[in-house]
């Protein structure tokens, strides 16, 4: 008999399948998981404290740089959050562009997490799949905002402008020929609008592509079928929610039960698990990203037909235009105290929370009444879901680690902040 030793590994913090800087020290008897302990901070930036010393409007692209893969809907609890203290109107064009945008996000998180877990896994060909789609998408954000990652996109009253009439254009160069650029630039020639149109049609052909590659591959259910079950009363004890708690079969969406923005205009369904396995986390992800597809689509077929202002006309709290400003002296003052010293938000506290891609991002903010927040606390829906790694991983493999970290979908950016 060969002799078994009990060891306790490092695994990472810089490993390629910890998704961030994750060190988890592991108890293993031989190849099984007896104990898993994440050990986290070595991200740390500070971001709540930061916000203490910046201007309500000066943290927005701070909220970028948390999730850095679901850029719009961390700025989107934020903006909600201040919107809430302030008690705000926001035009309603901005709020369908906020959903449209979030629902961009969705499909750009969950093709990175798609690409990242198989990966992880061992499937080399999907991560290829999915940043092709990733940079039709990208190249959205870059048309609307100027920055193809931190877009700082979201304001609070609104967004930071409309949406553009002409899409960014290949040009010629020594490594495409005119045929090829004309091509590619085909669904460019129109509106933004024109372009996401375009994508929404071409996208369910692709998911079906990413599904053809694995949700019947043999080698891709032997590495997630019964691998990390959470029952439904777990899931909700240990506080998952998004595809996570959804995964377990518990029909929880906030775009559902507390719609915000105009959420309870779309229709789209919840797509919910069975066994509460890796597997069925997947299927769920996948699905999101269909029910995604369908709301952009509504969102393009209402944004077509109805013009009109995408950012509050009160001053104290967004900028007046640069024409304006530069004519009038009253708007020149305001757009000079905004941006010195910012908004002065009333006294009170106040948690707003969107169904961000990984779960239930929220914002909990308090005000005393200065420009500044008093104190800003952030719940990351991935901290949670780390905190059950250990229960999670207990009793499987090494290999199976790799595979529960993929599924929980983890950007350390939120856990750590």
């Amino acid at each position: 008999m060969a002799e078994i030793r009990n060891y306790t590994m490092n695994f990472g913090p810089q490993h390629p399948a910890a998704h961030g800087v994750l060190r988890l020290v592991l108890e293993l008897d031989g190849e099984v998981v007896q104990r898993a302990d994440p050990h986290i901070g070595l991200l740390h930036r500070g971001t709540e404290k930061l916000a203490e010393t910046r201007t309500w409007i000066q943290s927005v692209p701070y909220m970028d740089r948390l999730d850095y893969v679901s850029m719009m809907c961390n700025e989107h609890a934020y903006c909600m959050a201040i919107e809430k203290l302030l008690q705000l109107e926001v035009p309603e064009r901005a709020q369908y562009i906020r959903v449209m945008f979030d629902e961009i996000t969705r499909i750009l998180n969950h093709l990175l997490w798609l690409g990242a877990h198989a990966l992880d896994v061992g499937a080399m060909t999907v991560f290829l799949y999915a940043f092709r789609e990733r940079e039709d998408l990208m190249d959205a954000y870059e048309a609307v905002s100027g920055a193809r990652l931190h877009a700082a996109y979201y304001r609070p009253g609104g967004v930071y402008r409309d949406l553009p009439d002409s899409m960014p254009q290949y040009e010629l160069n020594k490594f495409k020929n005119a045929d090829a650029i004309k091509r590619l630039n085909e669904n460019r020639s129109g509106s933004m609008l024109d372009f996401l149109q375009d994508f929404t049609d071409r996208f369910p052909r692709y998911v079906d592509e990413y599904e053809t590659l694995l949700t019947d591959n043999r080698i891709w259910k032997q590495r997630l079928v019964d691998i990390g079950i959470v029952t439904p009363e777990r899931a909700k004890a240990l506080g998952f929610t998004g595809p996570m708690l959804r995964g377990s079969g518990i029909a929880w969406d906030l775009r559902k039960k507390q719609p915000y923005e105009v959420y309870d205009r779309m229709d789209f369904d919840i797509p919910i698990g069975t066994n509460g396995d890796s597997y069925d986390r997947y299927l769920v992800r996948i699905e999101e990203m269909r029910q995604s597809n369908r709301i952009i689509r509504q969102c393009i077929d209402w944004l077509r037909v109805n013009p009109g202002p995408v950012i509050t006309d009160n001053h104290k709290v967004a900028p007046p235009s640069r024409e304006a400003m530069k004519g009038n002296m009253e708007e020149l003052i305001h757009h000079f105290k905004l941006f010195t010293e910012g908004i002065h938000v009333p006294e009170g506290e106040c948690y707003a929370a969107v169904e961000h891609p990984k779960g239930e991002f929220g914002i909990y903010a308090v005000s005393d009444g200065a420009n500044k927040p008093y104190r800003l606390k952030i719940r990351a829906p991935g901290f949670a879901h780390l905190a059950a790694m250990d229960e999670m991983s207990r009793g499987h493999m090494i290999s199976d680690v790799v595979a529960i970290i993929g599924t929980m979908d983890i950007v350390f950016g939120e856990i750590d902040r």
